[in-house]
């Protein structure tokens, strides 16, 4: 790629032909303040933080392309007197509800404020009588902390879902649900917001009620995506694997037992394995589609019901494992299920969703009785004074054995495909997937043509040719779940991968890598009823 040579603060700096002036500044560790700009979203520079001079001009760095032998100002007395006006003004049409924000451990608005001194009540705030939006049993949207950046749009649009609309320009410009439309939860526009506004609905509450019940059960149960990005929140770098000591936090805070979603992801995939090869040998409802994203199942649902009898009717992990639990090992230990209140810990935010569907009960119990997100998991820990880093680990409670490396990686995109073909051909498959475009990788194995996606709006594009394929895995996140809505933040694909990779790099440690051969699958019978769902519009 072009080299191009630019000035930056009298520092001559090579960049990259299309790169920005913010992208080459982030890289070489040059400070330019910003709000509104994401790595994953296209720029906007509608905060107008990152203002910079060149050539004598004002320009936004975010979204200002370089040029050759270009020379910028980071700073100057008027670069900064605009840069707190800005500032301001972004107060102005901002709550400061601080203690329940996304945000609380690294807000850049507080930063910022106490960068430039700021006078945060300077304007009037012009929002403060503004909505709040709830989106279901997920998420909510507080509009009077927006800060018109957009951002949110442009992700909801790059799901192909379009549930956020405007109305209104300039001081009367305001992001709004569209009625006509559907979420689907996935929890991207939470991740992409620098304001705060959006956050999946509080658990915490609820739970901490219920460990105070002496007559209830406790039961935690993790998934898999949640032990590679739970220690960002407590100063650890993305990717590592911190698991023992996340269960052993749980512990501390209450939990009765500890399970592993994971074993649950296990099943899942011996089931599906099985469905596909009948499915393949009918030569009926095909492709199968992968539904252990509640996301893009609802996805499919509301907006491609054509594809409903595509999806495979197994269970997602979680909700197995809930089942297991309030089932056999309920029996087993003689505990009344109705006393057993089972918590997933999800990188999530559509999962809360799903468990209120009331066609998942067992003996008329909901399998998982709340969802809390790997963010309302930290703050719990913080709340409770756990010293997280220098906690002892711990194992899972290990009634249902340990997991295999395909139980493990259902926690990135791509690891429910290879999960179940490790199952079908009873082989450790290294399989090379041909990138077809970012978020679709394509490959065939013995016959079988396989796609696996991630985000709805690729997805709907694979749609169209959905015949050309016998298995296509979706999931709505940028990465899979590593990449959630429930995750840490900040959030970007960078750090993406690096959780991914702390994934891969378990279940490279597995001895065991193949869902069948895990003996728990044997020791309990496969029950449809217990197992399967038909999915619904």
């Amino acid at each position: 790629m072009e080299q191009i040579k630019i000035f930056i603060d009298k520092k001559e700096i090579k960049g990259k032909k299309g790169e920005t002036i913010l992208e080459v500044a982030l890289r070489n560790n040059i400070e330019i303040p910003n709000l509104c700009y994401h790595s994953d979203v296209k720029a906007s520079g509608s905060c107008r933080l990152c203002l910079v001079e060149v050539d004598n001009l004002l320009l936004t760095a975010c979204n200002t392309e370089i040029k050759s032998g270009m020379k910028i100002v980071t700073s100057s007395k008027e670069i900064e007197r605009l840069r707190k006006i800005n500032l301001e003004l972004i107060f102005a049409q901002h709550i400061q509800e601080c203690q329940n924000c996304v945000w609380i451990d690294d807000c850049k608005i507080l930063k910022l404020a106490e960068k430039y001194k700021l006078k945060r009540d300077r304007f009037k705030n012009r929002k403060k009588d503004f909505p709040i939006y709830n989106f279901g049993s997920s998420l909510s949207f507080d509009s009077s902390k927006c800060i018109d950046c957009k951002n949110c749009l442009e992700v909801c649009d790059g799901q192909e879902v379009k549930y956020l609309k405007t109305k209104g320009k300039g001081c009367m410009f305001e992001v709004r649900p569209d009625k006509t439309r559907d979420c689907i939860f996935c929890g991207q526009c939470i991740i992409h917001c620098p304001a705060g506004a959006f956050e999946a609905t509080e658990g915490s509450k609820k739970i901490e009620k219920d460990l105070s019940d002496k007559d209830k059960h406790l039961f935690f149960q993790i998934a898999p995506a949640v032990r590679t990005s739970i220690g960002e929140s407590f100063g650890f770098k993305p990717g590592k694997n911190l698991l023992g000591k996340m269960i052993a936090s749980l512990y501390e805070i209450g939990a009765d037992k500890v399970f592993d979603v994971s074993v649950g992801a296990d099943f899942t995939t011996v089931e599906e394995a099985e469905e596909l090869k009948q499915r393949l040998r009918k030569k009926k409802n095909l492709p199968l589609m992968t539904s252990c994203c509640p996301a893009w199942v609802r996805f499919i649902e509301k907006y491609y019901p054509q594809f409903i009898t595509n999806l495979t009717t197994v269970k997602s992990p979680h909700i197995i494992s809930g089942t297991l639990i309030k089932t056999y090992y309920a029996k087993e230990q003689g505990i009344d299920p109705k006393k057993i209140i089972v918590v997933s810990v999800m990188p999530c935010v559509s999962k809360k969703h799903e468990i209120e569907n009331k066609r998942l009960k067992i003996n008329k119990l909901k399998p998982v009785d709340y969802v809390l997100t790997t963010r309302e998991l930290a703050r719990l820990i913080k709340k409770k004074k756990i010293d997280f880093r220098n906690i002892k680990g711990r194992e899972f409670d290990n009634h249902f054995g340990d997991a295999s490396g395909s139980g493990i990686i259902f926690g990135q995109t791509g690891g429910v495909a290879v999960a179940a073909l490790r199952t079908i051909f009873n082989k450790d498959l290294k399989i090379k997937f041909k990138e077809r475009e970012a978020g679709v990788k394509e490959a065939e194995i013995k016959g079988i043509k396989i796609a696996i996606i991630y985000g709805t709006k690729k997805a709907a594009k694979i749609l169209k040719k959905a015949h050309h394929y016998d298995f296509i895995e979706v999931m709505a996140c940028p990465g899979g779940c590593v990449g959630g809505g429930g995750q840490p933040m900040p959030s970007s694909k960078v750090i993406i991968k690096e959780r991914a990779q702390g994934i891969i790099g378990i279940d490279k440690k597995k001895k065991n890598k193949m869902s069948h051969l895990n003996p728990v699958i044997t020791k309990y019978s496969r029950d449809k009823g217990l197992f399967h769902i038909e999915p619904s519009a």
